[in-house]
């Protein structure tokens, strides 16, 4: 207990800043709690996503980065690896069974194991209520942020038995707290509450730990929409009381402990990163 409070003080927080420890370190750890162990980590070219990327990476990690847009991946890789970080990257759409094909492939290059799989894909193609949806609305929220998960997971899963690896699914504090404005995008991210615990159950004999991360109000460009509506983030600042936006930094220090030996008995919860907590 003392060695996993002593590991989260130094890593996961810097609490004068209020901003990970990590964002002002380059290089792989070669010691690293991490070291010798691969991840995969999909949306992962900007946002929280990049900013996971690069902490498993920092703390050993050799990691594989994706996104939809081949731009997108290059930059990511180019800046993570000047930091002397080890990754490599390859375009993925995570609704499409041919490019999560490809990820695998990927993935298999570097050792032919894989031991962390964090799922950050997600979209929202509509602002606006649930009932306002329309059918092809629903099947790309659900098909990206739901099921694909659990199909790349399948696909994965033969590589990471016995590797006592972690998967981490990134749902929203939406999920506990809906937003009118996000509508079907609310439903994806409940739904991922449930799959953690599911998928925890059916792994666990596996020796493959499952959490979920809760973000908050992060900045990055797609929450957007609702951390540059003034009314509502005055409105939002009511149910907090750290009064600032997290940081996709905040996120991540948070995914490493998950996926490292000292979180090695926790596995199907749902922890939130939002400067509180709406539950008991």
């Amino acid at each position: 207990m003392l060695r996993a409070v002593t590991w989260v003080h130094r890593g996961l927080f810097h609490f004068c800043t209020g901003v990970s420890v990590r964002m002002t370190s380059s290089g792989i750890d070669q010691n690293g709690v991490l070291a010798n162990r691969v991840a995969v980590v999909t949306g992962s070219t900007n946002g929280i996503g990049l900013a996971i990327a690069r902490r498993l990476a920092q703390d050993g990690a050799h990691v594989i980065i994706s996104s939809r847009k081949q731009q997108n991946v290059d930059r990511a890789v180019a800046a993570l690896q000047g930091e002397g970080l080890s990754v490599t990257g390859t375009v993925c759409h995570v609704g499409k069974a041919d490019d999560r094909e490809r990820l695998v492939a990927k993935a298999l290059e570097h050792r032919g194991v894989i031991d962390f799989l964090v799922c950050n894909a997600g979209v929202n193609p509509l602002v606006g209520s649930t009932l306002g949806a329309s059918e092809q609305v629903w099947d790309k929220i659900l098909s990206v942020n739901v099921k694909s998960p659990a199909l790349l997971l399948s696909r994965l899963l033969p590589y990471m038995e016995k590797r006592k690896g972690a998967v981490i699914l990134v749902s929203s504090i939406s999920a506990y707290m809906p937003y009118v404005e996000l509508g079907a995008y609310n439903v994806s991210k409940t739904a991922l509450l449930g799959l953690t615990r599911t998928l925890a159950l059916e792994l666990a004999p596996k020796d493959i730990r499952v959490n979920c991360l809760v973000p908050g109000l992060i900045k990055t460009d797609f929450s957007k929409v609702l951390h540059k509506n003034e009314p509502f983030w005055n409105d939002f600042k009511e149910s907090q009381r750290l009064h600032r936006i997290g940081q996709p930094e905040d996120c991540a220090g948070l995914v490493s402990f998950l996926c490292s030996p000292d979180a090695s008995y926790i596995t199907g919860e749902n922890i939130v990163v939002a400067g509180f907590s709406p539950r008991l």
